[in-house]
């Protein structure tokens, strides 16, 4: 089958991966469609340090080829989105309903593929740039096949990481005030989760002048761009004791640090962006007197198992934005393309049509 592997150097699209059988709690699923997140260019550029050689891609939707015989929750057929957890069920994190939390979902360097008898590390749990993959059944969410897939398969990183950070962890209420840093696939569903809970103002902010007519679709009442204006002046000037909310969505030291100031008395700092492997940041410790905090966000405190259903609900509803995320589909060969693209800004979201539908 065909897969996109890096391998420490290269990035290339490769024939004659292999993957191995689905056991009895696991399912084996035909990628139709992959999102291109900025989690794999973090590999690529060593960001996010990984063994290689690895198969790439954590945002995946497909069609069940395959179930092991203890699995009840999809059946063959059926139309998935894939999570990157997995989480085992069973720790006092999952009894909480807090699956982000449980240990298993992290570290895991399974070789599910191989390539000419070589091991290959599977990413994320995944491997979403692969035709075929074998996943935890509790990966495997079922959705409405109404739900296209291209779009579908954006929810399990970037959507249920965005809209998560608003709904499960910061718990934005309606008339709050909301910043969002970074324009992208992340920044894009903290505003549209951010306009669904009911803020106001949600104010956008970014570098690039062209997101402005993307974020305003999406729910946001104000746009700064950073290359061109003083950002806290231009917040102030909508809220002059500072925002609620500020969701940086980009990965940056600058910019993390300086969204503190950003923040009313009481405000929430939520940091989705994922910057170099030892950074740290600085503040002066008198900014978090005033009941500031400052909160981590994994995968957006999602249990994906209930999210994807709220999600597919709210999208066939007419409610939340998914084909509007799809910059562009493109077929695997053109994976660098993507990623040029990418680099450029010309996107919301790439997807790869990694099989037919």
């Amino acid at each position: 089958m065909k897969g996109i592997v890096f391998d420490g150097d290269e990035l290339r699209v490769v024939e004659g991966l292999e993957v191995r059988d689905p056991g009895p709690n696991e399912v084996a699923v035909r990628i139709v469609n992959s999102g291109v997140c900025h989690s794999d260019v973090s590999v690529i550029n060593g960001t996010i340090p990984f063994p290689t050689p690895v198969v790439l891609g954590h945002e995946g939707a497909g069609v069940v080829e395959a179930v092991g015989s203890a699995v009840t929750n999809v059946a063959t057929g059926d139309h998935v989105v894939l999570s990157t957890l997995g989480q085992c069920g069973a720790c006092p994190s999952c009894d909480a309903g807090r699956p982000t939390m449980c240990r298993s979902t992290f570290g895991a360097r399974d070789t599910p593929f191989t390539l000419d008898g070589v091991p290959h590390h599977n990413f994320a749990n995944i491997s979403s740039f692969s035709e075929h993959v074998v996943v935890r059944a509790n990966q495997a969410i079922k959705i409405p096949d109404a739900v296209p897939l291209p779009a579908a398969s954006l929810i399990g990183c970037g959507v249920l990481t965005g809209s998560g950070a608003v709904f499960n962890r910061a718990k934005v209420a309606p008339g709050e005030s909301v910043g969002v840093i970074g324009v992208g696939g992340i920044g894009l569903n903290v505003i549209q989760a951010a306009a669904i809970s009911g803020a106001n103002p949600i104010i956008a902010v970014d570098t690039n002048p062209d997101k402005e007519e993307l974020a305003r679709t999406f729910g946001a009442t104000h746009f700064v761009n950073a290359a061109e204006v003083d950002t806290n002046a231009a917040i102030r000037e909508v809220r002059p004791f500072g925002l609620d909310h500020v969701f940086e969505c980009v990965g940056a030291k600058a910019l993390i640090e300086a969204a503190l100031g950003y923040l009313d008395w009481g405000g929430n700092l939520v940091v989705l962006g994922v910057p170099p492997l030892g950074s740290t940041m600085e503040f002066m410790t008198v900014a978090t007197y005033l009941d500031v905090s400052i909160m981590g966000c994994r995968y957006g405190s999602s249990r994906p198992q209930t999210d994807v259903a709220r999600i597919c609900d709210l999208y066939l509803a007419g409610r939340f934005k998914l084909d509007e995320l799809v910059t562009q589909v493109y077929p695997m060969d053109e994976i660098h393309s993507v990623l040029d693209d990418m680099h450029h800004g010309r996107l919301a979201r790439g997807v790869l049509e990694v099989c037919p539908g």
